[in-house]
């Protein structure tokens, strides 16, 4: 396909906002996706979705949907429903894709069913169920299987406090989990157009990479290049690329992964609408491999010509 312009894509729905957790963080990621849309000529329209955003979309003559909506609603097949109802090409993943990928426990049951790498876990789906947690031995990560950007996430020493964070968890999802610790490097892999762009690995002074660390903090360390020999990154971003290829996403996205101290990597997540804000992962790797932050957006936008086709 030759390169697009702008009067290729028509009318951009540009949807941020929207109601879950991760509202403030998508409309951060919309306003500087619209001012990368905006300096190439796009003629994008903003939408801060809610409840009436089927109507909206319905009326408003729209070609193309950019999804810059984190979370529920936007991240987990909600919003991809509406838009294949209404046949209105966009970005990311399809509709089953997203909602598993937001599904920790859904894709974690995926990956082991294929034998990728993830670290055990058990469900918290009450409170008595909390003595299954300690079968897996402490420290644990406990958090709600369908939220983004740490929200909800403790890290666990011990059987005392289990009980709080699975009580702070349950403010976001019913759905828990408990999953093994894994003590290691952090690193992240995102993947644009079915191409696994340059690791980060991320450093932080904090029990883990939290939402803190994510947005607001300044001593997160970001390592790119990552730090490993060739051959050992280029084996964790085609492990990256399986786990992303199992769940069927498609068009652009990011894996997480630890390595523990014996080198074996296991997978966490995936963010099939990652954040685009200035302290965001997908830009900063994007850059890295000389893709500058207007060419990004242009090529995520460009993947709804492909899919219209």
């Amino acid at each position: 396909m030759s390169e697009p312009r702008a009067e290729d894509f028509g009318r951009v729905a540009l949807l941020k906002g929207g109601w879950s957790a991760e509202r403030e963080i998508s409309l951060k990621s919309g306003a500087a996706v619209a001012a990368a849309l905006r300096a190439r000529g796009v003629d994008f329209h903003e939408l801060d979705v809610d409840r009436r955003i089927c109507s909206v979309l319905a009326e408003g003559n729209f070609d193309r949907a950019f999804i810059m909506l984190h979370g529920r609603g936007g991240e987990d097949g909600v919003i991809q429903g509406v838009l294949e109802t209404l046949g209105i090409p966009y970005t990311g993943s399809g509709v089953l894709a997203s909602a598993l990928a937001m599904d920790k426990v859904a894709s974690k049951r995926l990956w082991r069913g294929m034998g990728l790498p993830t670290p055990e876990f058990v469900l918290l789906d009450d409170e008595e169920s909390l003595d299954l947690a300690g079968t897996l031995g402490f420290p644990l990560m406990v958090k709600p299987a369908r939220e983004g950007s740490s929200i909800g996430m403790s890290r666990v020493q011990g059987a005392a406090e289990l009980r709080t964070a699975w009580v702070a968890a349950r403010q976001y999802d019913h759905h828990i989990l408990a999953e093994r610790y894994i003590d290691g490097q952090e690193y992240t892999a995102a993947i644009l157009d079915d191409q696994v762009l340059p690791l980060i690995r991320l450093e932080t002074p904090r029990e883990f990479y939290d939402y803190e660390a994510k947005y607001q903090a300044g001593d997160t360390s970001y390592h790119l290049p990552c730090g490993l020999p060739p051959a050992e990154e280029a084996k964790l971003q085609e492990l990256a690329l399986k786990a992303f290829r199992a769940l069927d996403c498609r068009g652009w996205g990011r894996v997480d992964l630890l390595v523990d101290g014996a080198g074996q990597p296991w997978l966490i997540e995936v963010n099939t609408v990652p954040g685009m804000t200035d302290h965001s992962l997908v830009p900063m790797a994007a850059r890295h491999a000389g893709l500058g932050f207007e060419a990004l957006v242009w090529r995520i936008l460009a993947t709804t010509l492909e899919r219209e086709a």
